[in-house]
């Protein structure tokens, strides 16, 4: 049974979750960097499909469709649709954008499925930071069909403040009335740390300067 730990572990054996001295898109420095871009082989792609087909079956949502933002979005939201068909007998759509609307050929911004009218769709993504991407997904899906989006599941949440005192996801939640699942989360990688790790209080400590709730 995959738990938090092995997906913890999983993401340092792949390069995804290093510790150090980074600093990130927003200017924050931090004690550690998720990177999914390093997740690269099919054995890596498989097990992730597997870890959010895994939280997706766990939340209990129900769905008529899969979709993955560009670019990271894409593999994400593919894995977990062949997951979700090869261990829990769920054959689910899935679909994503085009950075670029294609003007020829079938046109549009979407590939694979097409929303409809009363679609649930869920959302892949992989480290949400300050939600861009996610609010820019929720006016594209809007924008193609009168479709609810039920959810969004992410492998990390960061625990950060967004644009206020609420962490990111606490805000997406809140302000589109989502439902937010994350693989893990900052704490579980603390708690994975044996006692007296130097790296418990580099992350503690700026969690209390980041930190939302």
């Amino acid at each position: 049974m995959r738990n938090k730990n092995d997906f913890i572990k999983f993401m340092q054996d792949a390069g995804v979750l290093t510790f150090g001295d980074f600093t990130t898109k927003s200017g924050r420095k931090t004690p550690y960097f998720v990177n999914t871009g390093n997740f690269k082989t099919g054995q890596h792609i498989s097990t992730l499909g597997d870890y959010y087909a895994d939280s997706v079956v766990a939340s209990g949502e129900k769905f008529d469709a899969i979709y993955g933002p560009a670019y990271k979005g894409i593999t994400l939201a593919a894995a977990t649709a062949s997951s979700l068909y090869r261990n829990h007998d769920a054959n689910k759509p899935y679909f994503f954008n085009r950075k670029k609307v294609k003007d020829h050929g079938e046109g549009g911004s979407l590939i694979g499925y097409k929303p409809k009218d009363g679609d649930r769709i869920i959302i892949i993504e992989d480290v949400v930071t300050a939600g861009t991407a996610v609010r820019e997904s929720l006016q594209l899906l809007k924008a193609v069909a009168d479709v609810t989006v039920t959810a969004l599941f992410v492998s990390v949440d960061r625990m950060e403040k967004g644009t206020g005192e609420k962490s990111t996801l606490n805000e997406l939640k809140h302000e589109f009335g989502i439902n937010v699942y994350a693989i893990i989360n900052a704490k579980d990688i603390i708690a994975s740390f044996p006692p007296n790790d130097e790296r418990i209080a580099k992350i503690e400590e700026y969690l209390k300067v980041y930190g939302g709730v």
